[in-house]
């Protein structure tokens, strides 16, 4: 079935939307629109919509049909991820336990990183288990900025929690 694509101007950049009326299959910030069309499919409206809430503070949730493409395991790591409530944070051992294997860590560490959904399956809510602020196909500045975008709407202020 054929790839639709949308974009979107978030406050940290350009994302690229791809899907079809089998769900969001890919999420990604880039450079400039490659697919460009004035007309946006009706399968991507949605996203669209609730991408706009969450970068307004509106959304903590995504409800949108997924259609990722990955490894049976790769699959179980993001339905983890996307369980992941709105601004709290977990270390790649932490999933790593929710999966019953808690020497998975390196696995899932490359499974979170071939996560083609970013921002709605949220491997940006993924940290070292030190706490500390690693690896981010988008940047860490924006894993940053979304942590704080998250973390402030949660306790009510830009205040920032966490820093590179």
């Amino acid at each position: 079935m054929e790839l639709y694509f949308a974009y979107y101007s978030s406050p940290i950049g350009l994302i690229e939307i791809s899907g079809n009326e089998d769900g969001i299959a890919t999420l990604y910030f880039v450079d400039e629109k490659k697919n460009a069309s004035s007309k946006v499919h009706p399968s991507l409206k949605e996203c669209l919509l609730q991408l706009e809430e969450y970068f307004k503070g509106l959304r903590k949730e995504f409800g949108l049909k997924l259609n990722p493409k990955g490894t049976d395991f790769q699959k179980r790591v993001w339905e983890k991820l996307y369980a992941l409530p709105y601004g709290k944070t977990v270390s790649y051992l932490d999933i790593s336990r929710m999966l019953g294997d808690a020497n998975a860590t390196r696995a899932v560490g490359n499974a979170n990183g071939s996560n083609p959904i970013s921002i709605i399956v949220p491997c940006h809510r993924v940290i070292g288990v030190n706490g500390k602020l690693v690896g981010y196909g988008g940047g860490l500045w924006r894993k940053e900025w979304l942590l704080n975008h998250e973390m402030g709407a949660v306790v009510g202020t830009q205040t920032k929690m966490f820093q590179i």
